[in-house]
């Protein structure tokens, strides 16, 4: 049998950072994002040879092994050996053989929650093959747990539920690793003039995202009082862009983001460059009311609202950078798994 899953990246539309330990244990967190048609795939091929074999065909890697109950933790596709070792450890209690295929529509720091959804989509293959009683709350936090506590690698929570629940979605985050998921119900005549009026824009960069979250951690620690107003004020558009969204008030998310771009910036070095700060002012030029870099920062995607018909004046002035605007549309449609 070969049994198959995709999960949906996502656009973080306000809020982001306010997920991230230690600001959503001790404020509380807010959220919204929303999915896209933009995808992290797995497959699952069982053997019965005794082989584990590893495929990220995006990145062209590819290892071997012996099954075995736990496979080495060595910088080497490092999220797909984790979630094996975690699959073994609390459920199957022993070896698996199987080949595992991955790809993703988008580059790895590209700020759309990449190896996430790539974890999510992994998990699901595994959970529709070992049929293990996962709802979606609890798949979001077994990958939560993998990535962040299991390979200490540093982060949010949001990109697990975006990924696993699909759609329009105001999360909050609060202690103790609590996370309540609030899907909204938005017109389809609001969400296609969202689509059509928000550029997708990605840069020809990336950045390592886990430098940016430490910074931004260790100045809520040390109670920086800057960074923690910042991250008040994003909380606070998270609100503000829930409640634009349902009253179809679409053309002031533009002044949303621009709002909540002025406070990002100010949550740790390394969120922006003079790079970015160039395209964000020649968007703003051409038309755009409102903008922000996706993810933590420093490189990878960007989005900009643009009212109206400014959208061809944007992406025109946006091709002096050597980038590309991307063409997606929404889903509602969280992860999905299948099997033949």
């Amino acid at each position: 049998m070969i049994y198959r899953s995709k999960a949906p990246l996502r656009l973080g539309l306000a809020g982001g950072g306010t997920d991230v330990a230690p600001y959503s244990e001790l404020f509380g967190g807010a959220i919204l994002n929303a999915t896209i048609n933009m995808y992290a795939y797995a497959t699952i091929v069982e053997r019965n040879d005794g082989k584990i074999i590893l495929h990220a065909q995006d990145k062209d890697e590819r290892y071997e092994f012996d099954a075995s109950l736990t496979l080495p933790i060595d910088g080497k596709l490092d999220l797909l050996k984790g979630i094996y070792n975690h699959i073994v450890a609390n459920y199957t209690h022993k070896p698996l053989s199987f080949e595992l295929f991955t790809r993703v529509d988008a580059p790895a720091g590209s700020g759309l929650g990449t190896s996430s959804t790539l974890v999510v989509a992994i998990l699901g293959a595994f959970a529709h093959w070992l049929k293990l009683p996962f709802g979606e709350y609890d798949l979001a936090q077994v990958a939560y747990k993998i990535e962040r506590h299991e390979l200490k690698m540093a982060g949010g929570k949001q990109d697990q539920y975006a990924a696993t629940f699909g759609g329009v979605n105001f999360m909050e985050f609060y202690a103790d690793d609590k996370v309540i998921v609030n899907p909204l119900r938005i017109r389809n005549s609001n969400l296609n003039e969202l689509a059509h009026n928000l550029v997708l824009y990605y840069t020809e960069t990336s950045r390592l995202s886990s430098v940016i979250i430490e910074a931004q951690s260790k100045n809520v620690t040390a109670n920086n009082q800057k960074t923690i107003e910042a991250m008040h004020q994003l909380k606070d558009q998270s609100r503000q862009m829930k409640e634009a969204l349902l009253k179809g008030e679409i053309d002031a998310i533009g002044e949303i983001l621009n709002f909540g771009w002025h406070f990002k910036k100010q949550m740790a070095e390394g969120i922006t460059n003079p790079f970015i700060d160039e395209i964000y002012e020649a968007a703003m030029a051409a038309g755009a009311s409102g903008g922000k870099i996706s993810g933590a920062g420093g490189g990878g995607f960007m989005f900009f609202y643009c009212p109206g018909n400014t959208r061809d004046k944007v992406v025109k002035a946006l091709k002096q950078f050597g980038g590309d605007a991307k063409r997606y549309e929404f889903t509602n449609q969280g992860l999905s798994t299948w099997s033949f």
